[in-house]
C-alpha cells in the first residue's frame, strides 16, 4: 500500500498541495461537507487517478456512478504518475449535493503539484545507487538478496592519526570518503515548490549513535564536506536550489551488530508543506489523588462514573499524593505472565514530582509487582505517562498485534526538541511484543499523546475506534451553528470569571485560525501514521471537535477542556465538559459527542474538571488511571 497523507478540504476557499510522486492523498470528504449535502461528485484533470472507496470496495473514476452516498465510510484518494510542469496544474473538485440533486450545494476545489521526493541508495548491491521508488525498506541475505550496505568505517587511512576514522566528524582524506556509502536524494517538479518547502533528512533517535552522514553541496573540496546527521543531529535541512536536482549524502557506519543492535538502520526525507509549521470489557479497578484544593467535585463526579461502570475505586489521599493530582503522568499499570501465575506490575514513570512515594509505598506488595527506569540525562515532560498509552489488538498487514501497540510520543526528528528518555523507550522496544509506535506530540506544551487521541470500545469492525482531536471538525461545526442563526452563542457560560466568547468571534479570529490549521497539521501527521501503524482505516477513525490556542514556540494548549483527554470505562465515559455554546437548550459541542458516541453503545458522561484540571493543563484522563484486566492472550505465543 502506497503511503497515503489525509487533506482536509474546504468549501469556503481552494485548498492547493502537494502530492509526491509514488504516494496517495486521502481526501476528507465528509469534513468539507456543508450539512444539507447526502451526495458528492468527483472530477479531476486528466494528470490525476482518483479513486472512491464506498463500503470497502475501491472504485477508480471516472465509472457509471456519477455521485456518491455521503456516509463515514467513504473516502477519495488520489494518486499521480507525472510529475507537475508547472504550481497547481492538476486540479480536483468536490462538488455536494442536497436531497433534491440539482444545482450543487457547495464546491470544494483541491489544486494539485506532482514532485518527486526520492532517497535511494545502493539496494541492489551493483555498486551505484539505484533510482527506484519500490522496495527501500526491506532487507535480505542470500545472493540475490535486497538492501543496501553500509561500511563501518573502523580503519585509518591517515597513518598519523590517533583514532579510527569513524570516531569523529570530519573527513580527513579522499580515501576515507571513498569508504563511505553513497545516499542520493533527488528531487523534481517546479523548483518554485522546493523553494518554499523544506526537505528534512533525519534518523530515529535509536539509530543516531550508529551511523554518520556528511554533505559537501555542489563542492569536491574535503573542507567543505559537513558532519549533518548522526550523535546529536537528528535532522537536516536541505535547500535544493533551482538547477540541482540531485543531492549526495556519505554515510559510514559506526558499529558492528551486537546484542541490542541488528546491524539495520532507517533514514527518512521529509517534505514540509510550510517552513512555519512544523518546530516540527475488562475488570477494572480506578486510582485518583484527592488534593486538598477544590477538586471535590470532581472526585465525585468520577466516582459516579465508576459506580456505573461497576469499578472499585481507590483514592490515593493528600497526605501520599503531596498536591500532586496528576496520577496518570506518574504511573501506568501493566502485569507479569507466566504459565503458573499472573500478577500486576505498576510501571513509575522518571517525573517523580508530588506522588512518586505512592507506588513504592501504597502499591507495591505481595502479588503487585513494581518496576522503573530512570532517566540520568534529566526527564521532560515526555517522559510522564500521559505519553504513554497502548492500542487494542490490531493485525497490520497480516501481522497480529493481540496485545497491541504502544505509543509514545516524541519531537519531529531536530536538535532540542523534546523526546521520552532513552532509558523508559529502550525498555518499552525491548519487551518486543507491543512494538511501540512514534507519534509526533512536541507542538504541544505538555506534550502527551493523551492530549489528542484516545480508545473506545465499539460493537463493529475492529472493536473499537480511536479518537482524535480535529480543529477542522470543530469549525466545521461551529460555522453550522453561525449558519442556522446562532452565531451569538457563547463559550464557557456559568463559569465566573472566564470571558465568553461568541460563535462569531471565534469564527473571526484568523490568528486563531491560522494556529488551528497547524495543529490540524500535526494531528494530521499523526493520523497518517496511527492508520499505517495499526492497519486502520478512515471508518476506524471519530473526530472530536476541539481546538487549540498558543503559538509554534510554546506549544498548544486546549482552548476549552480537551474531550478527547476522557477516562475510558468500558461502555461509560467520562468525558471533560468543554462548555460549549448553548443552541436550543443544550452544548453543540456535547450534543455532537454524542452523537458520535452513543450510536456505539457507549453512555457520556461530561465531567466539570474546568477550574480543578482544565486551567492546569490537564484534564480527567490525566487525573484519573484505571488497572485493566490482562488478556488471555499468552504474549509468549506471539512471533515478534
Amino acid at each position: 500500500m502506497a503511503q497515503q497523507r489525509r487533506v482536509q478540504l474546504s468549501t469556503q476557499r481552494p485548498t492547493s498541495t502537494v502530492c509526491v510522486l509514488g504516494t496517495e492523498l486521502s481526501l476528507d470528504v465528509c469534513g468539507s461537507a456543508p450539512k444539507d449535502a447526502v451526495t458528492f461528485h468527483v472530477q479531476g484533470t486528466p494528470g490525476v487517478k482518483v479513486y472512491v472507496v464506498h463500503d470497502t470496495q475501491s472504485v477508480k473514476l471516472p465509472s457509471s456512478v456519477s455521485r456518491w452516498p455521503l456516509a463515514t465510510s467513504a473516502e477519495v484518494l488520489l494518486s499521480m504518475d507525472a510529475l507537475s510542469k508547472d504550481v497547481g496544474d492538476e486540479k480536483v473538485r468536490i462538488s455536494y449535493f442536497g436531497e433534491a440533486g440539482g444545482v450543487p450545494v457547495g464546491r470544494a476545489m483541491l489544486y494539485l503539484t506532482c514532485v518527486e521526493v526520492s532517497l535511494d541508495a545502493d539496494t541492489t548491491r551493483g555498486g551505484t545507487a539505484s533510482r527506484t521508488l519500490l522496495d527501500k525498506a526491506t532487507w535480505t541475505w542470500g545472493p540475490d538478496g535486497h538492501g543496501a550496505i553500509l561500511l563501518v568505517n573502523c580503519d585509518r587511512d591517515d597513518p598519523t592519526a590517533k583514532m579510527l576514522d569513524n570516531s569523529d566528524t570530519a573527513i580527513r582524506s579522499y580515501d576515507d570518503l571513498k569508504d563511505m556509502s553513497q545516499m542520493v536524494l533527488r528531487t523534481r517538479g517546479p523548483r518554485t515548490i522546493f523553494t518554499g518547502h523544506r526537505l528534512i533528512l533525519h534518523v530515529d533517535y535509536s539509530d543516531a549513535d550508529k551511523v554518520g552522514v556528511f554533505y559537501g553541496g555542489n563542492s569536491v573540496a574535503l573542507e567543505e564536506y559537513k558532519h549533518v546527521l548522526g550523535g546529536s543531529k537528528l535532522a537536516y535541512t536541505i535547500k535544493p536550489s533551482r538547477h540541482q536536482e540531485e543531492s549526495i549524502f556519505y554515510v559510514e557506519g559506526l558499529t558492528f551488530p551486537d546484542v541490542g543492535f541488528s546491524g539495520l538502520v532507517a533514514f527518512h526525507v521529509t517534505l514540509l508543506e510550510s517552513p512555519e509549521k512544523v518546530q516540527l470489557p475488562f475488570s477494572r479497578t480506578l486510582w485518583y489523588s484527592a488534593c486538598v484544593d477544590n477538586n471535590e467535585d470532581f472526585v465525585a463526579a468520577v466516582g459516579a462514573v465508576a459506580e456505573k461502570a461497576k469499578c472499585p475505586l481507590t483514592v490515593c489521599p493528600p497526605l501520599e499524593n503531596r498536591q500532586d493530582r496528576w496520577i496518570q503522568d506518574e504511573v501506568e499499570f501493566g502485569y507479569v505472565q507466566a504459565p503458573h501465575k499472573t500478577f500486576p506490575v505498576v510501571f513509575d514513570s522518571p517525573r517523580d514530582w508530588g506522588l512518586k512515594d505512592f507506588p513504592v509505598k501504597s502499591i507495591l506488595g505481595p502479588d503487585f509487582g513494581y518496576v522503573a527506569r530512570q532517566a540520568p540525562e534529566g526527564s521532560s515532560s515526555l517522559d510522564s505517562f500521559g505519553n504513554l498509552e497502548v492500542s487494542p489488538p490490531v493485525t497490520v498487514q497480516g501481522k497480529e498485534y493481540p496485545l497491541g501497540r504502544i505509543l509514545i510520543g516524541s519531537s519531529f526528528p531536530r536538535l532540542g526538541g523534546r523526546r521520552m528518555a532513552k532509558a523508559v523507550k529502550d525498555f518499552l522496544t525491548a519487551q518486543k511484543v507491543q512494538a511501540p509506535v512514534e507519534l509526533f506530540s512536541d507542538w504541544l506544551t505538555v506534550g502527551h499523546v493523551d492530549e489528542f487521541l484516545s480508545f473506545v470500545p465499539a460493537p463493529d469492525r475492529k472493536g473499537f475506534r480511536l479518537l482524535l482531536a480535529s480543529p477542522s471538525a470543530c469549525y466545521q461545526l461551529l460555522k453550522e451553528k453561525q449558519e442556522e442563526g446562532f452565531g451569538e452563542a457563547a463559550m464557557f457560560h456559568g463559569l465566573q470569571g472566564v470571558p465568553r466568547t461568541t460563535i462569531t468571534e471565534i469564527l473571526a479570529d484568523e490568528g486563531l485560525r491560522k494556529f488551528n490549521s497547524y495543529v490540524q497539521s500535526c494531528i494530521n501527521w499523526n493520523r497518517d501514521i496511527l492508520k499505517r501503524s495499526l492497519g486502520l482505516a478512515e471508518p476506524d477513525i471519530l473526530d472530536i471537535p476541539q481546538l487549540f490556542r498558543g503559538d509554534t514556540a510554546r506549544g498548544a494548549e486546549a482552548f476549552f477542556p480537551d474531550m478527547v483527554n476522557m477516562l475510558v470505562l468500558g461502555r461509560h465515559l467520562g468525558i471533560p465538559k468543554p462548555f460549549g455554546p448553548h443552541v436550543g437548550g443544550q452544548c453543540c459541542l456535547e450534543e455532537r459527542v454524542r452523537a458520535l458516541l452513543e450510536p456505539l453503545g457507549l453512555t457520556c458522561t461530561f465531567i466539570d474538571d474546568y477550574f480543578s484540571y482544565h486551567v492546569l493543563s490537564g484534564e480527567v484522563h490525566c487525573g484519573t488511571n484505571v488497572r485493566r484486566k490482562p488478556f488471555a492472550f499468552k504474549w509468549w505465543h506471539m512471533v515478534p
